[in-house]
């Protein structure tokens, strides 16, 4: 059996993580170029190191998720989720059910939170955020972020939730008190349901089609009918109808 595919069933039977659903090529370069930098000559010797070594564990961890995040991504879309979308949803419930899955470090919930409250109190928004990644979720939690992950935030914004620190901005406590951080592994764990919105972004591109199929229809089986599924710019649903959802606009789908 070949180097990888050992490795695969390695970290499996350690993690429950199973890389075979990531897309190989791009998740067995990431992970050949860490080994490499560690010294390790192929993926035996770095599994025997990680299976040691619990730091080792944590980087691989870290490193095997992907987190590139920022505040209002594709700004556009957040505009049509303002004006069009909450709207609509807070029309059939006044409390939003709201789950922010693959959350990072935590700019697109607490991004979600800000949103929201140009409709309703702060103090009625409650969003669930997970991640696989235990060391970003802490890192959320703090809720500090560099001056460039605020590039696409308006001004008032920033004035408004952001307590400025130098080259950082700090998420006033008021909006972290909104968002409930834990850990998930969407192709493992149990999903909640009857959510209004579930939010899931930039993580669909690094798996394979059969984990993509079974995310979104656990995505759709996890909302209430009329519930909308946000995702980005680059993982349009060709087939929702496959999910039960149909297009309510370009990267919102509703549940049927």
């Amino acid at each position: 059996m070949p180097d990888y595919a050992v490795f695969i069933e390695n970290i499996k039977k350690k993690t429950g993580i199973d890389l075979s659903l990531y897309k190989e090529a791009q998740m067995k370069r990431r992970l050949t170029s860490l080994y490499e930098k560690k010294g390790y000559r192929n993926f035996k010797d770095y599994f025997d190191a990680i299976h040691n070594d619990k730091e080792l564990l944590e980087e691989f961890l870290d490193r095997m998720t992907i987190n590139v995040s920022e505040f209002y991504r594709n700004a556009q879309r957040w505009d049509v989720l303002e004006k069009k979308i909450f709207p609509k949803l807070l029309a059939q419930n006044k409390k939003l059910k709201i789950w922010s899955a693959a959350c990072s470090t935590g700019e697109e919930p607490y991004s979600l939170a800000m949103v929201l409250a140009t409709h309703v109190p702060i103090r009625d928004i409650s969003i669930l955020a997970t991640d696989l990644d235990l060391g970003v979720i802490e890192r959320a939690k703090v809720g500090l972020y560099p001056d460039r992950a605020l590039k696409e935030v308006p001004a008032p914004i920033v004035k408004k939730y952001f307590v400025n620190e130098g080259q950082y901005y700090q998420v006033n406590d008021e909006i972290k008190r909104t968002v409930s951080f834990k850990q998930q592994n969407l192709l493992n764990d149990r999903y909640d349901t009857g959510f209004d919105l579930i939010v899931c972004r930039n993580v669909m591109i690094y798996f394979t089609e059969e984990a993509k199929d079974q995310i979104y229809m656990n995505f759709s089986k996890s909302m209430k009918p009329g519930g909308i599924l946000f995702v980005g710019s680059t993982e349009q649903i060709f087939n929702p109808a496959k999910y039960g959802l149909e297009s309510e606009d370009t990267f919102f789908y509703r549940k049927v």
